[in-house]
């Protein structure tokens, strides 16, 4: 008996490990979408908590240092400050006027830390047009007219 009773304090130490520490990485990793106006709304409660903001970047607004790149979102008339200092490098797409992404948490100065930022291009995935007068177009129809 005494065996058995070892090993079921074993197995419960073991599973209770496991299930703290999916718990604890569920919490880490749960990130909430939000808009910049949902943002500010948030105030002070939104300071360190992991935040997925999206928006349009702001003309003119990127500036790139040597460690960070600095840019500001906006949806409207309300803007968000936003520093990326993530160690992958920035989508092709991520240009002026660009939708984005920044997940990451916001600062006590406002300044929204980005360490993961998603570009989004809407032409990307647009059919193509359709062009009229191809050799190989040509061919079919007159294949076709010959039937």
């Amino acid at each position: 008996m005494n065996t058995y009773l070892k090993f079921g304090v074993v197995m419960v130490l073991i599973v209770g490990s496991l299930v703290w520490l999916a718990v604890g990485g569920v919490k880490e990793t749960k990130t909430y979408y939000k808009t910049i106006p949902e943002l500010a709304k948030m105030g002070q409660t939104a300071q360190g908590q992991r935040l997925r903001v999206g928006g349009d970047v702001q003309p003119g607004s990127i500036t790139k240092g040597s460690s960070q790149v600095a840019f500001v979102l906006h949806q409207g008339t309300q803007t968000l400050k936003v520093v990326y200092s993530g160690s992958d490098p920035l989508p092709d797409t991520f240009r002026d006027n660009a939708q984005a992404l920044a997940d990451g948490r916001l600062g006590p100065d406002g300044v929204f830390e980005a360490n993961k930022i998603q570009a989004k291009c809407a032409s990307k995935y647009e059919s193509k047009p359709v062009q009229r007068g191809l050799s190989h177009e040509a061919a079919q129809t007159a294949a076709a007219k010959r039937s």
